[in-house]
């Protein structure tokens, strides 16, 4: 009698049972031998009838096979714990390489996230960085005359003038030299100006106006929007003039006569004068 096992969980065979196997065996022989001392006359008168009788013994073929038989059923119980194991182990790698995988998405995620949330900020710095400075370069103050200097000061008596001093100040300028509106502003006045010659009046945001006199051309129109430092004319010597230079006036309201201090509103407006 061969022993089997149920499928499912495998547990390697008892020792009852590989004992009780060995009884069995055992048993079986012991009862073979009595047989055979029994019939010994028989083998005897029969000649080999005895052996094949012996051979043929059921007793004897499952007391030989019990031995065999346990020991292929601990193999495969063997085999099958090795199988179960190994897939315990590659089911548990398996696993272990997916979590891995996973916190690394999960990290090069955050790191994009952080990149780009880094990105936006700088760039929504540099945004209000460009407009501030756009603000700033709107309500900035500059020289008419780039790089130039005061060549007669304001107040200033002498015959030339009809007041009897100078209502503004002149900067040094050769003909034709690039003349900008000293801040954003609109055009009121451009053109003909009499002792002024070619001229142009700027009313700006602060309620002040400013006048450049003695152009030699003129680049605006009345009624135009210009910016700080924009190039408004060339210099010249047309009108009341001895030669080529920029007449430049700050005044309270357009017309003549309404003359303030031109160098201390420039330096009042951060220019260096």
């Amino acid at each position: 009698m061969a022993f089997t096992r149920a499928t499912g969980k495998h547990r390697r065979p008892s020792k009852t049972r590989r004992a009780t196997a060995g009884a069995a065996g055992i048993a079986g022989l012991a009862t073979v031998g009595v047989v055979g001392s029994i019939a010994s006359p028989a083998f005897a008168a029969g000649g080999g009838q005895g052996q094949n009788n012996l051979q043929q013994s059921p007793q004897l073929r499952e007391a030989l096979a019990a031995p065999i038989s346990d020991t292929l059923d601990e193999q495969a119980y063997d085999q099958a714990l090795r199988a179960e194991q190994a897939k315990a182990e590659s089911e548990a790698k398996e696993e272990a390489a997916k979590a891995k995988a996973e916190a690394k998405r999960k990290a090069d995620e955050a790191k994009r996230e952080a990149a780009a949330e880094k990105a936006e900020k700088e760039h929504e710095a540099k945004v209000r960085a460009a407009r501030a400075a756009e603000r700033a370069k709107l309500n900035a103050y500059v020289l008419p005359v780039e790089g130039s200097y005061v060549s007669t000061g304001y107040k200033q008596g002498g015959g030339m003038w009809s007041s009897g001093s100078h209502t503004g100040i002149d900067f040094h300028a050769g003909m034709n030299t690039p003349v900008h509106s000293v801040a954003a502003g609109e055009v009121v006045e451009a053109g003909n100006g009499g002792a002024y010659g070619n001229n142009i009046v700027i009313k700006h945001k602060d309620g002040t106006y400013t006048q450049y006199g003695h152009l030699n051309s003129i680049g605006v129109s009345v009624g135009q929007s210009v910016k700080s430092g924009q190039q408004i004319a060339l210099s010249g010597s047309t009108g009341n003039s001895s030669g080529p230079h920029l007449h430049f006036e700050a005044r309270s309201g357009p017309e003549y006569g309404s003359d303030i201090d031109p160098v201390a509103y420039l330096r009042q407006h951060g220019v260096k004068v």
